[in-house]
């Protein structure tokens, strides 16, 4: 866990979350990883206490499963919760998407064409972790300039247990850039107002996952349920 950094902001309990939570989606802890509180605790300088409540929210959103007399497990992979959260995230994208095709906030669709430069510049250099990072934020933006933030809001956890496998997709240039090109679909088909493209576009960009996993799951058995 060296590589975990506490952040700034917020109470102890809710620091501890989100860097655990962004070390386990980032696969820094391995799925099947036993965490310890008082290791995490030595480590942040904290008391136990705040990391048994970091624990209990992983626990809530299933990142990590308390087992009674055995400790907190980083929980593997799951194809089966993967696709459960692909139809959701499907249903309330797509449907930001064709909201997104009827009006979009300009000052949003200004901040989308810098992410997109940037994502392409990313995946050029090969840069996964910030690539994935910029990848969030053209969803948020889509979001927030259709006028419907808590779309994202209410996709957020559940799209998480499909990002450590989007981490191990993303292996270079060749896989990168393809995503990009879609983002740029997506957000083409908004710009000519047709809602029809701008779902199919979002639903295709969405079933990318599907074509990559039976070969991360291949290539890496020992992450998966």
């Amino acid at each position: 866990m060296d590589a975990i950094t506490p952040a700034p902001q917020g109470s102890a309990a809710h620091r501890l979350e989100a860097e655990l939570r962004r070390a386990i989606i980032g696969l820094e802890l391995a799925p099947g990883t036993r965490l310890s509180e008082q290791e995490i605790a030595a480590r942040f300088g904290v008391s136990r206490q705040p990391v048994r409540e970091a624990l209990i929210g992983l626990a809530r959103t299933r990142f990590v499963e308390i087992l009674p007399q055995r400790g907190t497990i980083v929980v593997k992979i799951s194809v089966r919760k993967m696709m459960q959260a692909r139809f959701v995230r499907e249903a309330v994208e797509c449907a930001v998407a064709r909201r997104a095709a009827e009006g979009f906030d300009a000052g949003a669709r200004e901040r989308i064409c810098d992410l997109l430069d940037m994502q392409d510049k990313l995946a050029r250099r090969g840069d996964h972790a910030a690539f994935q990072r910029h990848d969030e934020l053209f969803h948020i933006t889509l979001s927030e300039g259709a006028g419907c933030p808590l779309a994202w809001e209410a996709v957020s956890d559940i799209k998480a247990h499909m990002d450590r496998a989007c981490h191990l997709s993303l292996t270079g240039p060749e896989v990168m850039l393809p995503l990009v090109a879609q983002h740029r679909a997506i957000i083409d088909a908004i710009d000519a107002r047709d809602a029809n493209a701008a779902e199919g576009a979002m639903r295709a960009h969405l079933s990318e996952i599907l074509r990559a996993l039976p070969h991360i799951e291949a290539e890496h058995p020992e992450l998966f349920e």
